[in-house]
């Protein structure tokens, strides 16, 4: 496109209208180790934030600070949200905040927390409540069998213990 039909303050706003983060529907509810999570990416983002606008008239810290305004709106967000929720260490059953030990029909050991959204990170298998294998297990007691309904295949998974962090 030629410049001569592009106004300059469209070049000078370019990339600065960042959509949104979607925020979920469903209730926030965080660990401890989640909320505290959150505050430390609120407090890495408004250090980002200052630096970058320090920097204010360089296109592309214009363009990150965009980014790290949303972000910071985002985490803003969840932290005012946030369902802070300990589990009751004595529960026979699968519930938010434990840590449960299943074996799969191979005779594989697998073992996953079940926390909030935004601390679920399935390297450190840590899955959200509200997916499907957490759903499956929740409610659930030492030595039953729950089916994890996959689009792979429908996986049995008998569970074999369930603890929880200190």
């Amino acid at each position: 496109m030629s410049r001569g039909f592009v106004k300059e303050d469209d070049l000078e706003h370019a990339g600065t209208d960042v959509p949104e983060r979607p925020v979920s529907q469903h209730p926030n509810y965080v660990t401890l180790n989640g909320y505290d999570q959150l505050e430390k990416l609120a407090e890495a983002l408004e250090q980002k934030r200052l630096i970058l606008s320090a920097k204010k008239d360089e296109q592309p810290a214009i363009q990150q600070l965009a980014m790290v305004n949303r972000d910071l709106r985002y985490v803003a967000a969840r932290l005012e949200s946030a369902l802070v929720t300990q589990p009751d260490v004595n529960s026979q059953s699968v519930v938010f905040g434990a840590i449960v030990t299943v074996e799969d029909e191979a005779g594989n050991t697998h073992i996953y927390e079940i926390v909030g959204e935004d601390e679920a990170d399935i390297k450190s298998n840590k899955i959200s409540y509200i997916s499907p294998l957490s759903r499956a297990l929740i409610g659930h007691k030492l030595d039953e069998t729950v089916t994890w309904l996959r689009p792979a295949g429908n996986q049995i998974l008998t569970i074999t213990a369930i603890n929880f962090a200190n």
